[in-house]
């Protein structure tokens, strides 16, 4: 089979399996209401949880006036700027502990962190669920991979109790695509008592966790010690673009030396970087948590009133189990109709049969929105049974 056979034959087969995944392409900025090549949208697939993306234009165009555009180089050659530095060292004071270290994004920080950390002979312990971003870095680690249940702390634990060597035990907060929360402190107890390393991806927990935003470890009222590899995301309720890990000085400074995907790539434009600390101080408003708390409980008594399939999920991740893909594609389709856009999410993201609408609220949505959006749910549904 020749190169192009082959990947005439994978497209067909996602084809045929309602798989295909298609990008659609923004006319507007970021926000709750969109433009979608001639559609205006009602937008409840947006990461942004704070609806701070649509913030901040000014601090950037500051912050370019004074950078330009390009670092010009990777942080370890000349592309480390005074920007980049105190970025971190505000992220360092936000989520609690010693130092960051910035990563242009999520993957790169999830990717570079593991396989920097774990080595052969080494046992990594990752929840079934876990972002794909974790698995690579597992992966690229060389290191033994085992997954165990979701949120399954019996099964972890048996598996830390049989292990030989060193483990690094790794979990996202808020899970993605299913919106539920780990047990962060059970994780943390566990890994305490058995002596692995904890690292945690907060993506979908910074700026929504806890009483000030700071994430699972002030949500689970944990130490430095309890927690010690913390993964901040720039890009979803801070609205803006990037990543960190959080930690001692001594785990920074071995990153720096040892994480690959820091080492050799040019740093993010120091513009951003600086442009990010507005946003970080944004993020810090309280009012923002209780107007997403507020809608996040407006959804979900209006959902299970009309009788919608609600995933147990409390985050801003409010996923609407279909099943079958195909059933996703036409519901989301006919939201599409009615000015509504919500992703339909299908395998391989999720498993066999488990395809779900991936409802994402925002505190910029107003009570309106979410009455509009629960109205267009109802229809679309009960149009797909009819």
């Amino acid at each position: 089979m020749s190169w192009q056979d082959r990947f005439a034959s994978a497209l067909q087969q996602r084809k045929e399996k309602h798989l295909l995944r298609q990008r659609q392409t923004l006319q507007s900025p970021q926000s709750t209401h969109v433009t979608c090549g001639s559609s205006q949208l009602l937008n409840f697939c947006s990461n942004d949880y704070l609806g701070l993306a649509n913030t901040g234009g000014e601090d950037l165009a500051r912050a370019a006036q004074e950078w330009q555009f390009g670092s010009g180089a990777s942080h370890l050659v000349c592309g480390h700027t005074r920007a980049h530095h105190d970025l971190e060292d505000a992220l360092a004071e936000f989520s609690g502990y010693p130092r960051a270290l910035l990563f242009s994004t999520g993957y790169m920080a999830n990717v570079g962190v593991i396989s920097a950390l774990a080595q052969r002979g080494d046992l990594i312990l990752q929840d079934k669920l876990n972002h794909a971003s974790l698995l690579d870095g597992a992966q690229l680690s060389r290191a033994k991979m085992t997954r165990y249940r979701h949120c399954d702390y019996q099964q972890l634990n048996e598996l830390l109790e049989a292990a030989a060597g060193d483990c690094l035990v790794v979990s996202d907060s808020i899970f993605s695509m299913d919106g539920d929360l780990a047990d962060v402190a059970r994780l943390a107890e566990l890994s305490q008592h058995h002596n692995a390393l904890l690292m945690i991806d907060d993506a979908h927990g910074i700026g929504v966790l806890g009483q000030y935003g700071q994430g699972a470890r002030e949500h689970f009222n944990l130490s430095q010690d309890a927690l010690p590899v913390y993964i901040g995301t720039l890009g979803k309720a801070l609205g803006g673009y990037g990543a960190f890990v959080a930690g001692s000085e001594e785990l920074i400074e071995y990153l720096i030396q040892f994480s690959r995907s820091y080492i050799y790539t040019t740093a993010m434009p120091p513009a951003v970087a600086q442009a990010m600390l507005g946003n970080l101080e944004r993020a810090k408003d309280n009012k923002l948590r209780e107007a997403l708390t507020d809608r996040i409980e407006q959804f979900r008594s209006g959902a299970k009133a009309r009788g919608l399939p609600l995933m147990a999920s409390e985050s801003p991740v409010q996923p609407l189990l279909t099943g079958a893909s195909d059933r996703a594609l036409r519901i989301s389709d006919r939201l599409k109709n009615q000015g509504i856009w919500i992703s339909a999410i299908r395998p391989p993201t999720v498993p066999q049969g488990e395809a779900r609408l991936r409802v994402t609220l925002t505190a910029a949505h107003t009570t309106e929105d979410i009455e509009t959006l629960l109205t267009a749910l109802e229809s679309a549904f009960a149009g797909d049974e009819s």
